[in-house]
């Protein structure tokens, strides 16, 4: 068992019971993620992953970007393990303050990093996706820590778009 695995379900995040998850699917397990991202030693380990996982891959972003709320804590804790800035990416835009739904400095042509905590379908990756290229950023890969396998990795791939997630539901489940 890695040995983000094990950090995952000591800190809580894996439980099983009857669940509805985002894409609206049913579940018997649940994976929350925030009692990872809240948890400073397990939030560090999941940065230094990502942050390998950059260097495995050789993945030079400009700008890593997370999606507000769930992912942002990643990018934050991923930009301080790496130096690269980053952008919080709202699901819509505010009717007060800028009302941007890109916060933080981005500039046409900057290649961006999209981070996620789960992904199921990648739904909500794929409309963050698209807002950051309507911004002219280039975004070719998402790093997650959840790959649930539902459909995500398929689904990013026909946006153009390569999907790394640094543990699998299968593998978490499966190491009960």
């Amino acid at each position: 068992m890695s040995e983000l695995t094990q950090a995952l379900k000591d800190c809580g995040a894996l439980q099983f019971g009857d669940f509805t998850l985002a894409s609206g699917a049913k579940s018997s397990y649940y994976i929350d993620i925030k009692k990872a991202s809240t948890n400073p030693k397990v939030l560090y380990l999941i940065s230094q992953l990502m942050a390998m996982k950059m260097q495995d891959l050789n993945l030079r972003p400009d700008r890593i970007a997370g999606v507000v709320l769930g992912s942002v804590p990643l990018a934050a804790a991923l930009s301080l393990a790496t130096g690269v800035p980053y952008v919080m990416i709202r699901k819509e835009k505010k009717d007060h303050g800028t009302g941007k739904l890109i916060e933080g400095d981005l500039e046409a042509g900057d290649k961006v990093l999209v981070v996620e905590d789960v992904i199921t379908t990648a739904g909500s990756s794929i409309k963050a996706i698209e807002t950051l290229r309507a911004s002219g950023a280039v975004v070719t890969d998402v790093i997650s820590v959840i790959d649930r396998e539902g459909g995500g990795k398929e689904n990013l791939a026909d946006v153009g778009v390569d999907f790394h997630p640094l543990v699998r539901a299968s593998d978490l489940v499966g190491s009960r």
